[in-house]
């Protein structure tokens, strides 16, 4: 766990918040002005792609069609509260299974893609 940490805390951090701008990790930039715009810019900068986590703001970046892949994490454990993944899309969307991994801990990695059309 302490050599994952490091390789995160080693990596650039985008954070989106509309009341924080001091932040204990290092390598972390605050996502400033128009939204839409940042993201996209980041996107286009970024050749390995940008992980969103936090899903009021992945509902937000879905509407306006800037998240191409999704890799969802599935535990084998039901919590009965917290947020709801996407909650508030205007509708359904389509997507394409690329890829699934079961580790020994019984947790599901899924990658799926956005289907064309």
């Amino acid at each position: 766990m302490r050599e994952w940490a490091q390789k995160l805390e080693a990596k650039a951090k985008y954070v989106v918040s509309g009341s924080r701008s001091d932040f204990p990790w290092r390598n972390t930039i605050k996502v400033e002005g128009d939204l839409r715009e940042a993201i996209s810019a980041l996107k286009a900068k970024t050749e390995r792609g940008v992980l969103v986590g936090a899903p009021k703001l992945a509902a937000a970046l879905e509407e306006w069609g800037l998240i191409d892949e999704y890799r969802i994490v599935v535990h084998p454990l039901i919590s009965g509260r917290g947020p709801t993944l996407f909650h508030g899309l205007s509708s359904a969307r389509q997507l394409e299974l690329l890829s699934t991994q079961r580790f020994k801990s019984g947790v599901q990695a899924l990658h799926f893609r956005r289907k064309a059309g």
